[in-house]
């Protein structure tokens, strides 16, 4: 298992590459952080694979971006990570969006991949 300061390195490593394909409108880069079958839930129906997240990502208008602040992560397994997350997105020209995420990474091979992604949009 890895300690808590790792679990969150890790976390944040993806994430910031997550963040990076939002803010720049690059929805098969943000895709590609997924693994072939991610489960993706975000505020439209939820989707299975990449295909999905890409179109996803790419219905978003431009100018949307993502700031995060981790609220917890625990190792599930050696190669299997939860993250639990504040986001607040924000637009060009509407108000900002404040959602819970959860996500569970897997590494695969070195690299460690989306598996499931889950926005709650709590009132």
């Amino acid at each position: 298992m890895t300690s808590t300061a790792s679990q969150e390195t890790i976390l944040r490593g993806v994430m910031n590459q997550w963040k990076s394909a939002v803010d720049a409108h690059e929805p098969e880069k943000v895709a590609a952080l997924f693994t072939e079958d991610a489960i993706f839930q975000g505020l439209h129906p939820y989707s299975v694979g990449r295909q999905g997240v890409a179109e996803y990502y790419d219905s978003q208008p431009i100018g949307l971006a993502a700031e995060y602040t981790v609220l917890e992560t625990r190792s599930l397994a050696d190669d299997v990570l939860l993250g639990y997350l504040d986001v607040d997105f924000s637009f060009t020209d509407r108000p900002n969006i404040h959602v819970t995420l959860s996500v569970v990474l897997r590494r695969v091979a070195a690299q460690w991949y989306i598996s499931h992604y889950q926005v709650t949009r709590l009132a």
